[in-house]
């Protein structure tokens, strides 16, 4: 991944554990749970990313809470500028495809392989959701196996099931 040379860095609190947060100027570029798989270097240690000072990034301050709302059930959807341009334009083809999931809804890696035209890149769509950078923003967490199971989340499986329980009960209050 390529990340933007202006790229901040913030801490948050959730209720899934604490997140790193990332951003360009010209929007969100990385959502990490500490402790997943795939951090970016940049995080922390030689070459880090400056960290945003309090409130002086507003895509940072404004992620931090809708992430935060969202894990609590209190917001459905982002409302977030993205910086996707980090990834190849492979990958970003799969990360805007990941975006056109509706929430509550699942789909396996085969089926979102045919969305982005290429039905025999299951293994290549895999590899490009499991880099997902954005986490939760970007939905990788409703990818399944082909049988339904949940499979591979950077971010931990218990914390893939707890987001699709938790839309699953929002998407269910909404029918009531």
């Amino acid at each position: 991944m390529q990340y933007p040379r202006d790229t901040l860095q913030s801490r948050s609190a959730t209720a899934l554990g604490d997140v790193r947060l990332a951003a360009s100027a010209s929007g969100l570029v990385g959502l990490w749970f500490d402790g997943q798989r795939h951090l970016p270097a940049q995080l922390d240690g030689p070459g880090a990313w400056p960290a945003a000072d309090d409130d002086s990034h507003p895509v940072l301050r404004v992620a931090a809470l809708q992430v935060q709302q969202y894990l609590l059930g209190s917001r459905m959807q982002f409302d977030l500028p993205l910086d996707l341009s980090g990834g190849t334009p492979f990958q970003q083809a799969v990360w805007r495809a990941l975006l056109a999931i509706p929430r509550g809804s699942t789909i396996s890696y085969g089926a979102l392989a045919r969305q982005v035209g290429n039905p025999a890149a299951v293994r290549a769509v895999a590899a490009a959701v499991g880099r997902n950078p954005v986490c939760v923003v970007v939905p990788c967490h409703r990818v399944l196996g082909s049988s339904g199971a949940l499979t591979g989340y950077a971010g931990g499986l218990p914390r893939k099931a707890a987001l699709l329980r938790l839309e699953a009960a929002a998407s269910q209050a909404l029918l009531v």
